[in-house]
């Protein structure tokens, strides 16, 4: 991934600086969208038997396909979004007010119907709720002008005021909303460890050398600053929830950057007390886990209490599936390049990867994010050959073999 890139699947351009623009009713009015804000609707964190096809899949129970969606489905590859992102350059912009989040997210759901449609937002966002604020530059990427380096930085800390993510609240509220029960709304949160590293480093890097450092200069601190976050991530987890989410992600997108015995010391436990947290007060949600070169790291984060593991491109799903075994689901892991490839080409490369995970606990998609430049059409076709997946005739076979595989 390019080092401007803030997260592991939203795509952007046209960074600014100061780029924090508060919801306006001028915008409401150059937007003159269909939908508007319902302040009375709520949700609850219990399972129904009208849950989507991906929640369902997520926990397990039986379904006929598997449900597939796409890490930054909504971004730069659409030529929609890039026309918005011309009216409105600010990425903060773009993420940070209710009707714009509405419909970037709903672009892709207007165009090849997933099964999922995440919120398009960023892992930084909350940030500037519990303390630290950031910026984007145009080069640069996300900075922190003050990063947190000393037990005084850990000072500009407190408890994450969701007031602040109100946007993020009234957006999953109006996604929920607007695809019924027709489809998934995601929500999703950065880990502790991958935030740490925005948050220590100053912004991104390559060699993560200020925070790696830091696990033996000052372990203490950065155990300290781990636990706040991990505890802020969790409530905004739930307030995702409340608001109309009906799975999470969390992604650990620098956690492969980990040697795998550093990532069961200074990732894993972290995120294990978000999961168990949150799966206190929501304990039907489902939870996904997704780390970019993941391939050293997929029993150890089996053991975070996850719901489904995502398997990044360069793990062979049938590897990965005898790795983790039948009990977790699994998520992915079609290379994002085959979406470049012949349509024949990229529908037998979706098959197999469906066969390799099996009939029951896999959600359909790419190993990593869309790539800038990715043609549409395939992203399409993509989509068609999920909907067109019948698990008792691709697993007929195997079922006579093994009753237990059931469709």
């Amino acid at each position: 991934m390019a080092s401007t890139s803030i997260n592991t699947f939203t795509g952007f351009v046209g960074w600014k600086s100061s780029s924090l623009f508060p919801h306006s009713n001028a915008l409401n009015a150059t937007l003159s969208l269909p939908f508007k804000p319902k302040p009375h609707f709520s949700v609850t964190c219990s399972a129904s038997s009208s849950d989507p096809l991906l929640v369902k899949a997520a926990r397990g129970e039986p379904v006929s396909r598997p449900p597939a969606w796409m890490m930054r489905q909504a971004g730069r590859y659409m030529a929609v979004y890039r026309k918005l992102a011309e009216k409105y350059p600010s990425f903060r912009e773009r993420s940070e007010t209710t009707d714009l989040i509405v419909e970037i997210s709903l672009q892709p759901w207007n165009a090849f119907r997933p099964d999922g449609v995440i919120i398009f937002s960023d892992i930084l966002t909350p940030l500037p709720a519990f303390g630290v604020e950031f910026d984007i530059e145009d080069v640069r990427g996300p900075v922190i002008q003050s990063p947190i380096r000393s037990e005084e930085g850990l000072k500009a800390l407190h408890p994450i005021d969701l007031e602040k993510l109100s946007f993020v609240g009234d957006s999953l509220k109006i996604l929920r909303k607007e695809v019924g029960g027709d489809a998934a709304v995601l929500g999703f949160v950065g880990a502790p460890w991958t935030i740490a590293t925005y948050i220590v480093e100053g912004g991104t890097t390559r060699t993560y050398t200020t925070i790696k450092s830091m696990c033996h200069t000052a372990p203490h601190l950065l155990r300290t600053l781990l636990s706040h976050l991990a505890q802020a991530i969790a409530d905004y987890v739930v307030f995702q929830v409340e608001s109309g989410a009906h799975c999470i992600q969390i992604f650990d997108s620098w956690g492969g950057q980990l040697p795998p015995d550093m990532w069961e010391c200074w990732s894993k436990p972290y995120i294990k007390e978000i999961v168990d947290l949150v799966k206190k007060r929501c304990p039907e949600t489902p939870i996904v886990l997704y780390i970019n070169g993941n391939g050293g790291l997929l029993e150890r984060m089996k053991d975070t209490g996850v719901d489904v593991i995502g398997l990044d491109w360069t793990v062979d799903m049938a590897d990965g599936r005898r790795r983790l075994g039948s009990g977790i689901g699994v998520q992915g892991n079609v290379d994002p390049a085959y979406l470049f490839s012949p349509l024949p080409a990229l529908t037998e490369e979706i098959q197999r990867v469906v066969r390799c995970a099996g009939p029951r606990r896999h959600i359909l998609n790419l190993g990593h994010g869309v790539l800038v430049g990715t043609p549409e059409e395939a992203v399409a076709h993509f989509f068609e050959v999920a909907r067109s997946l019948k698990f008792d005739t691709l697993f007929q076979n195997k079922s006579a073999e093994d009753p237990r595989l059931v469709a």
